[in-house]
C-alpha cells in the first residue's frame, strides 16, 4: 500500500495536467460549435469568465480564508495584468483565429505554446538553461523543432487524408482541410499572438504565487477582473449589437459554461497548483495531447478532413515537445541529488565539531589525592 500511495503521489502532477488537456480539447469543440452558430467571441469570453467567476468564488472565500494574504497594490497590479494577458488578449485573439481555422488546426498551433513559455521562463530566470549540458540542449532542441512542426502546419498542406466517416463531406471547413493558405496564415498569426500572450500569463502567475500563494482566490480575481474588462471590450466591439449577448438554451450556452468552468475556473487553479512545484514549463509541456484529442473528436463531430502537411508538423510538434520534456524530467531529478549532498556536508561538519568539542577536556588536580580527574567542558 505504501508503494501504491508513494506511486500516486508522484503521478499527481501528469494526471492533473492530462486531465486538463482534456478539458481543453472539450473546449475547442464546442467553441468551435458556437463560433459556426454566429456566437460572438467578445461576448463568449465574457459569458465564460461570468461564469468561472461564479463556479470559483465561493470556494476560494471559504478555502482560502486562512492562508490568503492581504491585498497589496503590486499584488492587485499583477492580478490586473494576469486578467488582461489571458482572459481578454489571448482568448479573444485565440477564438477570432478559431474562426479562420479548424478546431484541430487551432489546438495543433497552440502546440508552439511550451517554446514560447521555456524561452520566456529562461529570460525571467524561472527556467535553468546551460549550454554545456545534455538536458539543456534537448530542451534548445526540442523548442526549436516544436516552432519548424507549426510552420510546417501552416504552410504545407498536401494531399487530403480520408477517413471513411468524412467521405463526401463537402462543406467549406472541410474541404482541404478546411482552410485556403490565406486564412490559414491569418489563424495562424493570431493564434501565435495569443499564445506569446498565454505563455507571458503563466510567467507572470508563477510569480504572483510567490507573494499570493493562494490559487483559489487568485484564480476568482483573474476570472473576475476579466469579466470586467472582457465586458468594456465587448461593448466597444459589438456597440450596436445588443442581440450579440442573447443567450439561448443551447450549444452557445453549453459552450460558455463548459469553458468557464474547466478552461477557466479549473485551469488556473490547477496550473497554479502544478507550477509551484514543476514550473510553467511543465504545464504547457503537454499541450500536444489536446491537439490528438481535437483531431480525433473534430474528425467525429464536425468532419473535419485530415491534410499530410497537417499530420507531418503535428508529429514534429509532438517529438521537438518531448524532448522538452525529457529535459524537463532530468531537471527535476537533478535538484533531489543536490539537496542529498547538503545534508551529507552539514552532518560532516557537526561531527567534526563534535570531535573538537570531545577533545576539548580540562584536567584538573586534586590537592587532597595528587590524582587527575578530567571534566568535560564544552565550549
Amino acid at each position: 500500500m505504501k508503494a501504491v500511495r508513494e506511486l500516486f503521489i508522484r503521478s499527481k502532477p501528469f494526471i492533473a495536467v492530462i486531465f486538463l488537456q482534456f478539458g481543453l480539447a472539450g473546449m475547442d469543440i464546442l467553441t468551435k460549435m458556437a463560433l459556426n452558430e454566429g456566437m460572438s467571441n467578445y461576448v463568449f469570453v465574457v459569458y465564460r469568465h461570468a461564469v468561472a467567476t461564479l463556479a470559483i468564488a465561493p470556494f476560494a472565500m471559504i478555502l482560502d480564508k486562512k492562508i490568503r494574504p492581504k491585498m497589496t497594490l503590486s499584488i492587485f497590479t499583477k492580478l490586473v495584468l494576469l486578467s488582461i494577458l489571458e482572459p481578454v488578449i489571448d482568448q479573444n485573439l485565440y477564438s477570432i483565429g478559431l474562426k479562420y481555422t479548424t478546431a484541430t488546426f487551432a489546438a495543433a498551433m497552440c502546440n508552439i505554446l511550451p517554446a514560447i513559455t521555456f524561452i520566456m521562463a529562461w529570460i525571467f530566470r524561472l527556467e535553468r538553461v546551460k549550454l554545456t549540458s545534455i538536458r539543456s540542449q534537448a530542451k534548445i532542441i526540442g523548442t526549436i523543432a516544436t516552432v519548424a512542426g507549426a510552420m510546417i502546419m501552416t504552410l504545407v498542406r498536401g494531399p487530403v487524408i480520408e477517413l471513411f466517416w468524412t467521405k463526401g463531406n463537402s462543406s467549406h471547413e472541410s474541404q482541404s482541410g478546411g482552410l485556403n493558405l490565406s486564412h490559414a496564415i491569418k489563424g495562424s498569426l493570431l493564434i501565435t499572438i495569443g499564445c506569446f500572450s498565454w505563455a507571458a500569463f503563466m510567467i507572470l502567475q508563477a510569480i504572483t504565487l510567490r507573494t499570493y500563494p493562494a490559487e483559489l482566490s487568485l484564480t476568482a480575481w483573474i476570472c473576475l477582473l476579466g469579466t470586467a474588462e472582457g465586458a468594456i471590450v465587448a461593448m466597444v466591439m459589438e456597440r450596436g449589437k445588443a442581440a450579440v449577448w442573447a443567450i439561448k438554451w443551447d450549444t452557445k450556452f453549453l459552450a460558455a459554461v463548459y469553458s468557464g468552468i474547466f478552461c477557466s475556473g479549473l485551469a488556473y487553479y490547477i496550473q497554479g497548483v502544478i507550477m509551484k512545484d514543476r514550473g510553467p514549463v511543465f504545464v504547457t509541456a503537454f499541450n500536444p495531447l489536446s491537439m490528438v484529442i481535437v483531431a480525433i473528436l473534430s474528425s467525429f463531430i464536425l468532419r473535419e478532413q485530415m491534410n499530410l502537411g497537417r499530420v507531418l508538423g503535428a508529429v514534429v510538434i509532438v517529438l521537438g515537445l518531448y524532448i522538452v520534456l525529457w529535459g524537463k524530467s532530468k531537471d527535476q531529478k537533478s535538484p533531489s541529488t543536490d539537496e542529498q549532498a547538503i545534508p551529507t556536508q552539514e552532518t560532516t561538519h557537526e561531527n567534526k565539531i563534535d570531535k573538537e568539542n570531545l577533545s576539548q577536556t580540562i584536567i584538573h588536580i586534586s590537592p587532597s589525592r595528587g590524582t587527575t580527574v578530567t571534566k568535560d567542558e564544552r565550549i
